[in-house]
């Protein structure tokens, strides 16, 4: 994978994508992921790859402020078309893994469906925990192989053609995230879509 070639996949995908990620179980587990999440007037809150804007449904709190990135401008504007007048909410094309803002920025980072479909997942997590505050929560809900077992002959020979697709369907969160565990704490890891391999985590920056 690399950008060059998710940026077409994403040109061919945007006008269909909401109609395989965005309805049924896909649709009730994003709801989950946000359920007991707090919003506060005030905060600031990024979405790293925001795709079609599946997720901005969940965030009309009133008083937060709402930065958007993807890489993709014809994602970008499936997105723009979620946003009502009374959302602040800026879109920007930019690469998740360089992520154009100041350390500490933002009260809360989502990062859902973004670190399976980035070339370098370890350089998107390290930009992530980057731009969180201190004490600030970082979501994500994506699909991660499991570090229990080992990863089946099937598996191996699917993973290189559905790459082509755009997405990894074999990275394991705790090798991404193992390099920030001084400064993240995992506060929940747990299954929310087929049989655990799509998984809600929630974190918070200790510094």
């Amino acid at each position: 994978m690399n950008n060059k070639w998710n940026k077409f996949i994403y040109k061919i995908g945007a006008p269909f994508y909401d109609r395989l990620f965005n309805v049924g179980s896909f649709r009730r587990a994003r709801k989950g992921v946000f359920e007991e999440l707090s919003l506060r007037e005030g905060q600031h809150i990024l979405f790293v790859g925001v795709g079609t804007g599946a997720d901005l449904d969940f965030f009309h709190t009133p008083g937060i402020e709402i930065t958007a990135i993807d890489i993709s401008s014809s994602m970008l504007a499936q997105a723009k078309n979620k946003v009502n007048s009374k959302m602040n909410i800026n879109f920007i094309e930019m690469d998740a893994q360089q992520l154009e803002f100041p350390e500490q920025t933002f009260d809360i980072v989502v990062a859902n469906l973004i670190l399976s479909v980035v070339p370098d997942a370890h350089q998107c997590m390290g930009e992530i925990v980057k731009v969180t505050k201190e004490k600030g929560t970082i979501v994500v809900f994506d699909k991660f192989e499991s570090g229990n077992r080992e990863t089946s002959l099937f598996k191996k020979i699917l993973r290189p053609i559905i790459s082509l697709l755009g997405t990894d369907i074999g990275r394991n969160f705790q090798s991404i995230v193992q390099p920030y565990s001084d400064k993240l704490k995992v506060k929940e890891n747990v299954p929310v879509l087929l049989k655990g391999m799509y998984r809600k985590i929630v974190m918070e920056r200790l510094n």
